[in-house]
């Protein structure tokens, strides 16, 4: 539980519009190998309403069960994401929008929590709702406080040891300063971050230092100095030489090699800064053109499940890691 190395992956993408990354069995044990391999300890997953609620009161656990178990099996933690409207419920018929009663949410939220709360204790309320790709219309997250609140009380209920997470803030310290402005102060354990930047900026590394000391700075002043800062996303694209592919939108796409390289300099600066207790690489494995561009290549295992260079640094990362804790 301790350890600080995590990491993005879609393990329950089983549909058409992810080119069904994960459509059995035998691909998700082939990536949890391959985890384990990397030394990975963590895995921030969504536990989709639409798959879970895809219908009123109607229920259906069974592809998370796989999952969930196979990586209890695999001895690797869960950080489980509870996103996004179901069409049913949302209040624009969409997956981005708020639920039309946030008690519908709540019930399915709730659902999840309970079913698991043996195996997972660390629980994410959405994803990036400071985004307007994630969560519109946008309104300085005040409905979404709204929802957060209203979810945190409701699992606390259910398991009061479970720890609850901001949804990963993607708009950097203005949205941390929302966050609190809103009221949501009382209703996180632990404030949840994304942080992208390209190797190919010669600032990238500073900027992502000082953007967690920043961070905290606002946590402090708002009176959350004792809780920790999970980084729920970090990553680059690794293109392999040769190939075409879209930028990214921070422009040209890194290298495989380069991606390499920044991978080790990220985790070397950040597992120096106290105040951050777990970082996630965005994502485990490629995708197949889900993206249309860079983004397709985060992983740190190409899509046939090869390793990229970035899997070897990745695992070095934790290797020093380990030499360096107590016995």
């Amino acid at each position: 539980m301790d350890s600080p190395f995590g990491v993005l992956e879609f393990l329950h993408w089983n549909h058409c519009w992810n080119n069904y990354k994960y459509p059995g069995k035998e691909e998700l044990k082939k990536a949890l190998a391959l985890m384990q391999e990397a030394g990975i300890n963590w895995v921030r997953i969504d536990f989709l309403w639409s798959d879970i609620e895809p219908k009123p009161g109607k229920f259906e656990f069974a592809k998370y069960d796989t999952i969930v178990d196979l990586l209890t099996k695999a001895k690797i933690n869960i950080l489980g994401i509870l996103d996004y409207s179901a069409d049913w419920a949302s209040s624009c018929g969409r997956w981005n929008c708020p639920p039309k009663e946030n008690k519908l949410f709540v019930n399915y939220a709730s659902k999840v929590v309970g079913r698991y709360k043996d195996r997972i204790k660390y629980w994410e309320v959405w994803n990036e709702p400071d985004s307007s790709v994630y969560w519109i219309p946008q309104d300085n997250l005040k409905t979404y406080c709204g929802l957060l609140k209203d979810t945190y009380l409701a699992l606390k209920k259910i398991d009061p040891e479970c720890k609850i997470l901001n949804g990963g803030l993607a708009g950097e310290l203005s949205s941390i300063n929302k966050l609190y402005d809103a009221g949501a102060k009382d209703y996180f354990d632990i404030l949840s971050i994304h942080i992208f930047d390209s190797p190919l900026n010669p600032t990238s590394l500073k900027r992502i230092s000082a953007f967690c000391g920043l961070s905290y700075k606002v946590m402090s002043r708002n009176g959350d100095g004792n809780k920790k800062i999970w980084i729920t996303e970090i990553g680059c694209p690794g293109v392999k030489k040769g190939l075409k592919v879209n930028p990214w939108w921070m422009g040209v796409n890194p290298a495989e090699k380069q991606q390499a390289e920044w991978l080790k300099e990220v985790y070397r600066i950040l597992l120096k800064d106290k105040n951050v207790e777990k970082i996630f690489w965005a994502f485990f494995r490629d995708c197949n053109q889900h993206w249309d561009n860079g983004i397709d290549y985060f992983g740190l295992v190409r899509w046939d499940f090869s390793k990229k260079p970035a899997f070897f640094a990745y695992r070095r990362c934790v290797n020093y890691w380990r030499k360096k804790q107590p016995e």
